[in-house]
């Protein structure tokens, strides 16, 4: 997907794409309308509602006959680490309460919103990817929270003033991984809490997170390559990552 620099996003630039995003929702939902974005309730999470693609590959196929070739449109899926953080966000309020939180990698803005309804004082979702950023503002404004969005990659940084950094599912390939690894570590050198969901991908070492909680059987969403029994909430070991 076409990658945007500047942050926060122009205005006009947003509002275009969630135009474009809208016009690619079902309304009311037509089961026979399969490259369709459906207003659902995310599996793990009942609470939040996203518009989520019947077949992301088919959504996929729909978008770029708009705008031409096009990333995978990923944040139109509920991806289990993000599942399983915001469902333990909203279990444990008290961890981002009254408090400035980061979610990297926003997607779907699924966490950004379970930490807005857990009673965060501030909510940023981030995402590179212009499509996520309609997306979030949409699915804010459906499960009725203010979200603020930034569309830089900030992963050279260390997340700044933020007090919480969330990331679900940011762990998906050695490459992403060896971005994000050295990002949570700064961010928690700074002072900042860290919180990440991994559904088991193997990018995640041992050695510098840890298990806070596992969920059993994690539901599965379309495009999700194999069966994943468990999804996690990790978070850095201090001794680890300031070695």
């Amino acid at each position: 997907m076409k990658t945007y620099s500047g942050a926060p996003y122009a205005a006009a630039t947003h509002s275009a794409l969630q135009r474009r995003l809208l016009r690619n929702a079902s309304f009311p939902p037509r089961t026979a309308q399969q490259d369709a974005l459906k207003m659902s309730a995310v599996p793990m999470v009942p609470e939040v509602h996203l518009f989520l693609a019947e077949d992301s590959v088919l959504l996929w196929a729909r978008l770029e006959t708009e705008d031409g070739p096009l990333s995978a449109p990923y944040w139109a899926t509920p991806w289990p680490g993000g599942q399983a953080l915001a469902r333990y966000v909203l279990d444990n309020p008290e961890l981002v309460a009254g408090r400035r939180v980061l979610d990297l990698a926003s997607g779907s803005g699924l966490v950004a919103i379970a930490a807005a309804l857990a009673g965060a004082a501030e909510v940023t979702a981030n995402d590179t990817d212009g499509y996520a950023i309609a997306a979030i503002q949409a699915n804010a404004n459906a499960n009725g929270v203010l979200i603020a969005t930034v569309a830089d990659d900030l992963t050279d940084g260390d997340g700044e003033d933020y007090e919480v950094i969330l990331a679900g599912d940011c762990l998906y390939t050695a490459e992403v991984a060896a971005k994000m690894l050295p990002f949570i570590g700064r961010a928690m050198q700074r002072g900042a809490t860290v919180l990440l969901g991994d559904p088991g991908r193997g990018y995640a070492p041992p050695g510098l997170l840890r298990t806070l909680t596992t969920y059993e059987s994690a539901p599965l969403v379309s495009g999700e390559d194999g069966q994943r029994d468990q999804t996690s909430v990790l978070t850095p070991v201090a001794v680890a990552l300031t070695s």
